[in-house]
């Protein structure tokens, strides 16, 4: 079997949680392979995400690694078996890997909570202000339109029939910026506020004015699948992506992302009347912000 040339998200972490499995139990490689029926050198590569590992050996190892049949077992062998293809398949070649990466995490999520210093959440944005984004830069796409569609299509999973619980923390930098002009960032704040009406969808505002700050300025996105350790958080970089994954790494960004929701304003909760907001909330910011645009 030839080795992968290019590796994604899923893959990776399948390999790595299975290295880890194997550190934690402390077997060898050599045991590990024996038990599983290959070469130490093809466990190697499965670990690395190289190639591939047939269920029957998979569930072998984690037996032998002392993990008992669970949710989490089922998740790796989902993990394994799943063939990586979804509507994002059409777009392979034309957007970046990373992207793609982007998109299939964000399918297998039941929970996507994220913080944003300096732009609206990619879920959240509307065509026109993903436009002055791009603005006059080639993007790492075929073309800017490609990326446009593609961003716009991930944007379906809000309404789908599964749907993931969406938790967006904004800086409210982010609302003052004018991506596109007065005109595109007031479309975009209404869009919000429209966004928030969704039941899966929470909406809160980082301000100024906040008198706690939990000292993060990165982007993140914490995406959580059925099973928590399997969730992973996705750190924006100019580059590329960075991907955190470890326990030690899911429990601190948890524990981040709590302090981040407990330090902004209230969500923004559309249909509550402006005579009931006693004390600034996320929607009397954004609506402050709407009457100076």
């Amino acid at each position: 079997m030839a080795l992968r040339t290019q590796i994604s998200e899923r893959q990776r972490r399948m390999g790595a949680e299975l290295r880890r499995l194997r550190d934690h139990s402390g077997v060898t490689t050599s045991e590990a392979a024996a038990v599983a029926g290959f070469s130490a050198p093809f466990l190697s590569n499965v670990e690395s995400a190289r190639t591939a590992v047939t269920t029957d050996r998979l569930r072998r190892l984690c037996t032998h690694y002392g993990v008992t049949p669970s949710p989490y077992m089922e998740a790796l062998v989902a993990l394994s078996e799943s063939s990586g293809k979804g509507w994002w398949s059409v777009y392979r070649g034309r957007v970046t890997l990373w992207a793609l990466n982007l998109a299939e995490m964000e399918a297998g999520a039941t929970r996507l909570h994220s913080y944003e210093p300096l732009v609206i959440p990619g879920l959240l944005q509307t065509q026109e202000y993903i436009q002055a984004l791009f603005g006059d830069v080639q993007p790492l796409h075929a073309t800017t339109e490609d990326a446009i569609a593609f961003r716009l299509e991930r944007q379906r999973i809000l309404t789908d029939e599964n749907a993931p619980v969406v938790h967006a923390v904004i800086h409210e930098a982010a609302l003052r910026m004018h991506y596109g002009g007065p005109g595109v960032m007031r479309a975009q704040l209404l869009h919000l506020i429209e966004v928030a009406r969704l039941p899966n969808v929470t909406v809160q505002i980082f301000p100024f004015r906040a008198r706690t700050y939990p000292g993060v300025s990165t982007p993140f996105l914490y995406a959580a699948p059925h099973v928590e350790e399997l969730a992973t958080v996705v750190l924006d970089h100019p580059a590329e992506p960075i991907y955190r994954d470890t326990q030690e790494h899911l429990s601190q960004y948890r524990s981040l992302f709590d302090q981040l929701r407990k330090s902004a304003l209230a969500p923004v909760n559309p249909s509550t009347a402006a005579e009931s907001h006693s004390v600034p909330d996320s929607l009397t910011l954004i609506q402050h912000l709407l009457y100076d645009l």
